[in-house]
């Protein structure tokens, strides 16, 4: 893998940790398609991956840190990640390490999946 989509992806990550929502949508196709990690289903648009993330920052603090990357056999960016999400009083409800997998279009991420 490229220091380069590391890199996309490194502050990718650290944008979203820092609710830079428009500097982490600036990285998506306009017609992303994004899990719905939260609430459940998929949402496609930058608008609808806006929205979800607003209701899901209202309702809780999660933080998402890379620990390794690799492309899959799909040509897909997969990063393993941990995972650290509290309510907003501050009760840890989840730590775990999960994997995001990204499909690429055009230097944008078009689709992206969550694998436990």
């Amino acid at each position: 893998m490229s220091a380069e989509i590391e890199e996309f992806f490194r502050e990718m990550y650290a944008d979203f940790n820092n609710r830079e929502v428009d500097k982490v949508l600036a990285k998506m196709h306009p017609d992303v398609d994004w899990p719905n990690g939260w609430e459940g289903g998929r949402e496609h648009g930058k608008e609808a991956v806006r929205d979800y993330w607003t209701r899901q920052f209202k309702a809780v603090s999660s933080k998402v840190e890379p620990q390794g990357f690799r492309i899959d056999d799909e040509d897909r960016v997969v990063i393993r990640v941990h995972q650290v999400v509290h309510d907003p009083e501050g009760k840890l409800l989840s730590d775990s390490i999960v994997e995001h997998a990204y499909t690429i279009e055009g230097g944008l991420v078009r689709r992206m999946d969550i694998r436990p």
